[in-house]
């Protein structure tokens, strides 16, 4: 999965992964890529303790945060991740602001997401979750605002790189 989520990108530096909930993708970056140097991040403080438990012994960090305003220093990261969790951000256009300010000159923002479509929104009413699926016109727009050139974006699966 990895490999597909991040195009094979380089993963070089210090990487931010936002939305990590366990922190399963992070094990998965770290043993996939031999990256060295990983922050996973999210807003829910369960979520955290459990990424804690699972990436101990690693060279992972787990920490909250809000996606929507990152507790971390501008242009601090050479790359950001986000692995099908933006469209649970309903204003993901300030998530989009952030990961713009936190990423270094030349930095990517690597990842994958829902796009709109009758069976993703189908699927999140019947769940409850709160949500905002993102059309791909719309997200290239928000990137763009936010700074960012998409360099990648693909429509099937919702994947993109794109660059500070």
């Amino acid at each position: 999965m990895i490999p597909w989520a991040t195009q094979d990108c380089s993963l070089a530096g210090r990487v931010l992964e936002i939305g990590g909930g366990s922190g399963a993708m992070a094990e998965a970056t770290i043993h996939s890529h031999g990256q060295e140097n990983l922050t996973t991040t999210d807003v829910d403080p369960a979520m955290v303790q459990a990424a804690q438990r699972s990436v101990a012994g690693l060279p992972i960090e787990a920490r909250q945060a809000d996606a929507t305003a990152l507790p971390v220093a501008d242009e601090s990261f050479d790359m950001v991740v986000s692995f099908l969790m933006l469209h649970h951000v309903v204003e993901w256009e300030q998530t989009v602001a952030e990961v713009a300010r936190v990423l270094r000159p030349g930095g990517l923002f690597v990842g994958y997401d829902l796009l709109s479509s009758r069976v993703a929104g189908w699927l999140h009413r019947v769940d409850g979750s709160p949500h905002r699926l993102i059309e791909a016109d719309a997200f290239e727009s928000g990137l763009e605002q936010a700074g960012l050139d998409p360099l990648r974006l693909r429509s099937t699966g919702g994947v993109w790189s794109c660059g500070s």
